[in-house]
């Protein structure tokens, strides 16, 4: 078999936030991928890096009082815990706001341009005057123009689930001002995906077997002519206006290209990073026709993925994927979508930090993935019985069944004289090398280990017919014991070189027993000697499955003492300190539409901008007594999203713990000279 030469990528994280399960999900089956294509002799390139541009991580780094660089530099730092405890083996992982983005998404442009594919349009756009700024549609929020619930963003509604443009929002208001944005004209650029050359190669290209069918049944409907005869995706605005944190437009002052358009190009520029840093010529390899371009990604990314991206390569004299693997989403326990407040999340750190095998969830994940984009539903229960039935039961109890009897009667050696039977076992499973590759290599890892573990059944069939622990009993027996022992050692090395690709540390330890190289998935020698033998895999325990998907701790009920509520364990002044009290100024208070307890407070704390927060104060206060007054907020509390909006803070009141005994609600205001903003020490 000739030598591959494979460019791997995964989908780029957002740097606004830490890993959630479904990035892990998806690096691992790319990870699987990439080691069975190593194990070939393949030559693979398998990188990613952090999407580091757009307005929310410009906003978020604002908020958190960085600059954005400083800001997705931390979020990075985070990053090495979640790919290493989970055998994630990225060659390199970059950042969009690398010099080697700005550089190839500058030249793509410059291409497209001159390919006339590039168009100027003025269009019409929300503006917060505010923050001189043009609104985002996430960033505008307004009343939904089909059912009227408030507090909507500005391109769907989470109440009726309406789509609809930011311009048709009712009584629309800036998320990051509060104020009332002005519609004003901007030029933006375009880049024309209509374009009969653009169609055309897309419409060859998707049915080139670069997508799945079912991938391509949606892609043909979005390219396909409609009633006006245009495709119903249209061109694409591939431009921002400052301020914005991004790569900016050549030539086009105060203009930056939209973060999905410098997003996919992040990928070579990983690439050439990682070259840079390995010696290795990026344009050359690019321009190798031999090269071969994958990407891995989720389902609610096929646009970007499968119509902008490999037109962009194309139009601008570049080398197009040669095919997307699509995904589908991962759910728990039968389909339940992920809730922390439940306890239905899965949490990727929390479980590292309860000790859980990492290779307990890789072979979890590969048991259920197939090539087609499919959900994957993560289920406690059957994780428990798949990882203590198929990887401890049947794989591993075989050699931890056979291994100490070679080690403590013949020591270490290994027969190479097999009877009949063994010697049909162990060719049977060698001669299932090809049909597992296959399923490996078409990303099917669902069968691929369910055919392993039918050869594992087969083993544990030939242990208990020969009874090696009987064997033992009569020393008579010792060269049958050995040849019996051998088979199963040598069975067992083969099934761990099927499951390498998954479990990769599992495969060390077992290379290490046995001397076999596991790499190669080619080599068929039978294993002459091996080490003393060390457990290789614990079960998982019913505990850790609990630990895993405990909800928060409820609040205690509050201990009634004269004074009102007892006073709260003793913390030190590093954990007041972590508490970011400061003045706020209540610049609008107003009733809340369909609740009798909650008031809308507009606040400002000294930002330049202004913080909405929801707070239970309704019957004592009304909205026409705290406007203009000055009160105390939390402000480094994380938003909370609420059935009325989004609140960013909490006000801090008094209240007795016995309400019947002394009602009411008390909102805390400091003494005239504060201002908005100042700290509490």
């Amino acid at each position: 078999m000739s030598q591959r030469r494979l460019f791997v990528t995964t989908a780029l994280p957002y740097a606004n936030g830490h890993f959630h399960i479904g990035h892990i999900m998806e690096y691992i089956q790319a990870d699987i991928w990439v080691r069975f294509q190593r194990m070939q002799g393949h030559e693979v390139h398998f990188v990613c890096a952090d999407d580091a541009h757009g307005a929310p991580i410009m906003i978020a780094a604002e908020k958190a009082g960085k600059t954005p660089q400083q800001f997705v530099a931390d979020i990075a730092a985070g990053r090495p815990q979640y790919l290493n405890g989970f055998h994630i083996g990225f060659d390199n992982w970059h950042s969009t706001d690398g010099p080697e983005n700005h550089e190839l998404a500058q030249d793509v442009y410059r291409a497209l341009k001159a390919n006339d594919l590039i168009e100027t349009r003025t269009i019409e756009q929300f503006f917060d005057p505010e923050k001189n700024m043009f609104l985002p549609d996430r960033f505008i929020k307004g009343e939904c123009p089909k059912c009227g619930a408030k507090d909507q963003y500005g391109d769907n509604c989470e109440v009726c689930g309406a789509v609809y443009a930011p311009t048709e929002l009712k009584n629309p208001y800036s998320a990051l001002s509060g104020a009332t944005p002005v519609l004003k004209h901007s030029d933006h650029f375009f880049f024309r995906l209509s374009d009969p050359r653009c169609l055309d190669f897309l419409k060859g290209w998707t049915t080139s077997g670069a997508v799945q069918p079912e991938v391509l049944n949606k892609i043909t409907e979005w390219i396909a002519p409609g009633e006006d005869g245009k495709p119903k995706m249209g061109d694409w605005d591939i431009s921002r206006d400052a301020p914005y944190f991004g790569i900016e437009i050549p030539d086009a002052p105060g203009k930056y290209f939209y973060v999905w358009l410098d997003a996919p190009i992040g990928y070579l520029a990983s690439l050439k990073n990682y070259f840079g840093k390995t010696g290795r010529d990026y344009e050359a390899f690019m321009a190798d026709p031999s090269t071969e371009q994958y990407h891995f990604i989720g389902k609610d990314i096929i646009t970007f993925h499968t119509l902008f991206w490999p037109a962009m390569l194309k139009f601008s004299g570049r080398k197009v994927p040669n095919a997307v693997f699509v995904h589908g989403f991962l759910t728990i326990n039968n389909g339940e979508k992920m809730s922390k407040s439940r306890g239905t999340g899965l949490s990727p750190l929390k479980y590292l930090e309860l000790g859980m095998n990492p290779e307990w969830l890789r072979y979890y994940l590969a048991a259920k993935l197939s090539g087609k984009n499919e959900d994957v539903d993560f289920n406690a229960e059957d994780f428990m019985l798949r990882v203590n039935s198929d990887l401890v039961g049947k794989f591993v109890n075989i050699v931890s069944r056979s291994a100490g009897f070679i080690t403590k009667r013949f020591g270490g050696q290994l027969t190479q004289s097999f009877d009949e039977q063994g010697t049909a076992l162990l060719a049977d499973i060698r001669a299932a090398a090809g049909g597992i590759a296959t399923h490996y290599n078409e990303r099917e890892y669902g069968k691929a280990m369910r055919e392993i573990m039918a050869l594992a059944d087969r083993v544990n069939a030939y242990v208990d017919q020969h009874k090696p622990w009987d064997l033992a009993k009569d020393a008579a027996n010792d060269a049958r014991l050995q040849q019996v022992c051998s088979v199963l050692v040598n069975a067992f090395t083969a099934l761990a070189r099927y499951l390498a690709p998954v479990l990769p540390e599992l495969a060390g330890k077992v290379q290490a027993l046995t001397g076999a190289d596991l790499k190669d998935w080619r080599n068929a020698a039978n294993v002459a000697a091996i080490q003393p033998y060390q457990h290789l895999m614990q079960r998982v325990d019913v505990k850790q499955l609990d630990a895993l998907f405990e909800p928060p701790p409820a609040p205690e009920e509050p201990k009634i003492v004269p004074g009102g509520e007892e006073i709260a364990p003793t913390i030190s002044i590093d954990d007041f300190a972590k508490v970011d009290l400061r003045i706020a100024q209540i610049v609008k208070c107003e009733a809340v539409e369909g609740s009798t307890k909650l008031l809308r407070l507009t606040l400002d704390v000294g930002e330049g901008r202004t913080r909405n927060v929801f707070s239970g104060i309704a019957s004592m206060y009304k909205p026409e007594d705290l406007e203009g007054k000055l009160t105390v907020m939390v402000a480094n509390l994380a938003p909370r999203k609420m059935k009325f909006g989004v609140s960013e803070g909490m006000v801090l009141a008094a209240s007795h713990a016995d309400e019947k005994a002394q009602p009411g609600i008390h909102v805390l205001q400091p003494w005239p000279g504060a201002q908005p903003g100042m700290r509490i020490h």
